[in-house]
């Protein structure tokens, strides 16, 4: 980390302003080279007006940022030129700065040096990608709670907990006279490490929820050819999304839409119509919703009022029969309330797509299913990182092996082994214990500027 490195901060094109971010120890005296102040001696967190150049001649007017070490994001001196947006522009004041002492950045390489110089954790640097792909308020809201420290501070908790039992096993054992140590005794460590347990366990369970605000629901819409299944998408997208007519078969591939739900995004498919058929096209069609029900969240089963539950809509239901389903009794407005003994263990609802209550009642129900209400009503404290949750898992089988080894009466320092593999989990998550090819991974998936 000794190179001094440069990239674009913002995205590249036509726009007002792009930021070109410079951070190491000689990011000043890079940008002094192509700025026409002197800036060797400016203050930390000034802005200074001026313009880049190439020799005598003027490539932009820009302004131009200067935080000094250690108070930056990188902890490093950083600067950073606002130009003109624009290919043009961004392109050639880049290519000053990497001429004049600079290098190309990686990706995520400011990240990375903010987290190997101590300015941020790994949980941190998570939830700043997180927080970068949010796609609802509820996922920004989540990743937000990362960026603050609250992933780190519940698991340094654990943490601690560990800490306080190894080092009285360290003392029972190295200092066995010592009258104020704590005896460690079977009943003390079980205590200790099924609180571990539970809190780990109720983060895991919350950790769905989290998943779910993260990376949404889909639902896909299935059923028989004209039962108004590209109604029903229409009418939950309050647009025409869908081509609707009378004829079957209209839809003859995935059509697909997005809507939020109590912050959570839902993205909803609408498929083709189940049925045997000659027609090439169709059939490939058909293939595709069968395809796409193996990935749904929930299935929106469509069944017709009118025609009542047919042969074609058992070969549907035989699809489907191993996947969350919510039988949607369509067109209401003909026949009333309709049901049907064969489908009683299923979750149901009658709607008319016409009626915009009913549409408002089916969302409501989707809601209800997967309890979208409560995490709308939460504090959005939850773990969603498939790195941090994996390392969680492991954390329990560690457990469970130390609990094994007390009842089966191993020794107290063969235990520590284990209790010393817990804590060293624990840290993994927040990055305190870490190898280099996994942080090389983990920035590798952010874009060069960050």
């Amino acid at each position: 980390m000794e190179d001094t490195i440069a990239a674009v901060a913002t995205t590249v094109g036509e726009s007002s302003i792009n930021v070109i971010r410079i951070s190491g120890k000689d990011s000043i005296n890079v940008a002094n080279k192509i700025f026409s102040k002197d800036i060797s001696k400016a203050l930390s967190h000034t802005v200074h007006y001026g313009f880049i150049m190439e020799n005598d001649e003027k490539v932009d007017e820009v302004l131009l940022s200067i935080f000094k070490s250690p108070k930056t994001f990188t902890t490093e001196d950083i600067v950073e030129i606002s130009v003109h947006g624009g290919n043009t522009s961004v392109n050639k004041v880049m290519e000053l700065v990497l001429s004049n002492g600079a290098r190309l950045a990686e990706p995520g390489e400011f990240l990375k040096r903010a987290f190997l110089n101590g300015r941020i954790d790994l949980t941190q640097a998570e939830a700043v990608g997180d927080l970068i792909s949010s796609q609802t308020e509820s996922s920004r809201k989540m990743a937000l709670k990362g960026v603050d420290k609250t992933i780190y501070r519940m698991v340094n908790k654990l943490k601690e907990k560990v800490l306080a039992l190894i080092a009285n096993i360290e003392v029972n054992i190295d200092y066995p006279e010592y009258e104020d140590a704590v005896i460690v005794t079977n009943d003390l460590i079980i205590k200790t490490i099924n609180e571990v347990k539970n809190e780990i366990n109720r983060l895991l369970k919350n950790s769905k929820k989290g998943l779910l605000i993260k990376n949404g629901l889909k639902i896909v819409i299935v059923g028989k050819p004209n039962v108004g299944k590209s109604s029903i998408l229409n009418a939950l997208l309050d647009e025409n999304k869908a081509i609707v007519t009378d004829i079957k078969g209209t839809t003859r591939d995935i059509v697909t839409g997005e809507l939020v739900i109590d912050g959570v995004k839902i993205d909803i498919l609408d498929t083709a119509g189940i049925r045997e058929t000659k027609d090439i096209v169709e059939s490939i069609g058909v293939k595709r919703s069968v395809d796409a029900i193996d990935e749904a969240d929930l299935v929106l089963f469509v069944v017709d009022s009118v025609d009542g539950f047919t042969h074609e809509d058992k070969e549907v239901l035989d699809k489907i029969k191993d996947k969350e389903v919510l039988v949607v009794y369509n067109k209401n407005d003909k026949v009333k309330d309709y049901k049907n003994d064969k489908l009683s263990d299923y979750e149901s609802i009658n709607i008319s797509t016409f009626d915009s209550d009913m549409i408002t009642k089916l969302k409501d129900k989707i809601a209800e299913i997967f309890d979208l209400e409560s995490i709308a009503e939460s504090n959005y404290m939850y773990i969603s990182n498939a790195r941090q949750i994996a390392l969680l898992n492991n954390c329990i089988s560690i457990i469970d092996n130390i609990e094994s080894s007390v009842k089966n009466g191993e020794l107290v320092d063969m235990v520590e082994i284990d209790v010393k593999k817990l804590w060293e989990t624990l840290s993994e998550i927040t990055g305190e214990v870490s190898s280099d090819d996994l942080l090389d991974e983990i920035f590798s998936k952010f874009c060069l500027g960050k």
